[in-house]
């Protein structure tokens, strides 16, 4: 009997310091970070929410279609800016200017924390874009 857990099935203390878990976190976010511009609901997108500081809301439309684009094209994750390998934080640099994201993931309700982040049926993601001194 094959006890090892699937790729993408949730895992029972979905503890984020375990690579396992980490890698499918990881996938999630990529899927949802790399969809956004997406104009229906993709299979296998995780629900979630884009929302950004007043800092960039205030910015022109040319500027936040061009951070957009680099949102969707990020791929610089390395050890230093995600230890745990989650995908979850990111530095763009657009128009000269560094933009953060950052992932946070909430119950259905958005009101507290993934109690199973690994669960898409049951984790809501909150990706952030803001200024660094917005935060």
């Amino acid at each position: 009997m094959n006890h090892e857990p699937q790729s993408d099935a949730p895992h029972a203390e979905d503890d984020v310091t375990n690579p396992a878990t980490a890698a499918i976190i990881a996938k999630q976010n990529d899927a949802f970070r790399t969809s956004i511009t997406g104009s229906v609901k993709l299979a296998g997108v995780p629900p979630g929410k884009l929302v950004m500081t007043a800092g960039i809301a205030a910015r022109s439309d040319e500027f936040r279609t061009a951070l957009i684009e680099a949102l969707v094209a990020f791929d610089a994750f390395d050890a230093n800016s995600d230890p745990y390998g989650l995908h979850e934080m990111g530095v763009l640099v657009v128009e000269a200017e560094r933009v953060w994201f950052k992932f946070d993931l909430y119950d259905e309700n958005f009101e507290y924390g993934a109690e199973t982040p690994t669960d898409p049926a049951r984790t809501r993601r909150v990706l952030t874009l803001l200024f660094p001194s917005e935060y």
